[in-house]
């Protein structure tokens, strides 16, 4: 699934123009999207947060700047530290603001020096694996935390490469400080999928930025060299049925494997930076072979050789049940666009408590298109 797969991008220029009420909202949120008051300190106190702010900022700056992954995601993380002791003012942000975040990620997508062209995909993988790792009986992980910030989860296998998406929110999040990182990339990977032609996703805010202690163990993503056991077992324990784990399967649509962060190498469609329903026809209508090459087991379409699939879409049409969806959405776009839609929204507040979001109903922000009409 998207969620193993290290993918990449390209936006295309055509955009789609398709398409419980909540407990009251706590008072007061630690690290939360809102921040509350400030504290009153004395002059001495103000000076001393100050000069600790200065000193975990000038750290977090030498390691964002450093050369090396494991540098940066030091940065990361003292930056991180830091936005959590910093003194917050009163700020209530409206829908208006987040869709002035949503078209800063719409603006930054294009990157012809990166893949395909563009940074949609990978921002994709990152709201999926922020999310992906909820955990139903315990009531753990999901994307209320942003714990990705933190070693280990941030070097898992299943994150590699995401420290470059997450190096890209980091520049947003300087020009939104007020922002949750939940937030911030779940927000991403819905401007990301409007923005290359996908449905409308319903989104809304309110996820905290928690602490290392709230960081997921490894293991809670997909593997991809898995079949449909695997599958059943990772997407149930999020609480996701058959229907919905084929429907978010659609995803591979988007972007590409690249053999230096899961070893599988190329994309699923001719189109790996328009969300369509190709990735299932493909599945259905190409003959796959077993690729022979000297990297792990993936199949490549007999024609072109040029796409590939992976195991664990494979298994999408060795099961039984899990074959009948991939037909429906095969022959109906649009039957899959809804599904997807419902499914990636729900993917996308697990682990949140319903006390915390802003809004009782999810917003659909405006695409780029849609605002210039």
């Amino acid at each position: 699934m998207l969620a193993t797969l290290r993918v990449s991008s390209r936006r295309v220029a055509t955009r789609s123009l398709h398409t419980s009420p909540v407990a009251p909202r706590a008072a007061f949120r630690k690290f939360s999207t809102i921040p509350p008051p400030p504290p009153k300190a004395s002059s001495n106190t103000a000076i001393y947060i100050g000069l600790g702010l200065a000193a975990v900022g000038g750290a977090g700056y030498f390691f964002l700047n450093s050369g090396t992954d494991a540098s940066r995601e030091a940065g990361t993380a003292i930056k991180s530290a830091g936005q959590s002791i910093k003194a917050a003012t009163p700020f209530v942000p409206s829908k208006e603001d987040y869709q002035k975040v949503y078209n800063r990620v719409a603006e930054i997508l294009d990157a012809d020096d990166y893949d395909d062209g563009s940074y949609g995909p990978l921002l994709v993988r990152l709201a999926w694996h922020c999310s992906g790792t909820y955990d139903k009986d315990s009531n753990t992980g999901g994307s209320n935390n942003a714990t990705m910030r933190f070693a280990p989860e941030s070097l898992h296998a299943a994150n590699n490469g995401l420290v470059l998406a997450r190096g890209i929110m980091e520049t947003l999040h300087d020009e939104f400080p007020w922002i949750s990182y939940g937030d911030l990339w779940t927000l991403a990977g819905v401007a990301a999928i409007q923005e290359m032609a996908g449905p409308k996703i319903p989104w809304r805010p309110g996820r905290i930025d928690g602490l290392e202690k709230n960081a997921t163990p490894d293991g809670r993503l997909p593997d991809a060299t898995q079949g449909q056991d695997h599958l059943r077992a990772i997407f149930y324990r999020m609480g996701f049925d058959d229907q919905e784990i084929v429907a978010l399967a659609g995803a591979h649509a988007l972007g590409r494997c690249h053999t230096d962060r899961s070893g599988f190498d190329g994309p699923w469609t001719f189109s790996p930076t328009t969300v369509t329903n190709a990735f299932y026809t493909l599945l259905l209508n190409e003959k796959w072979t077993w690729r022979k090459w000297s990297g792990p087991k993936q199949y490549e379409d007999k024609g072109s050789k040029s796409l590939m699939m992976l195991p664990s879409d494979m298994a999408l049409v060795q099961d039984k049940k899990f074959a009948v969806w991939v037909k429906k959405y095969a022959a109906d776009e649009e039957l899959w666009f809804k599904d997807f839609s419902s499914a990636f929204a729900r993917l996308l507040e697990l682990g949140v408590p319903t006390s915390q979001f802003i809004t009782a109903e999810p917003w659909e922000m405006k695409t780029i298109d849609e605002q210039s009409s």
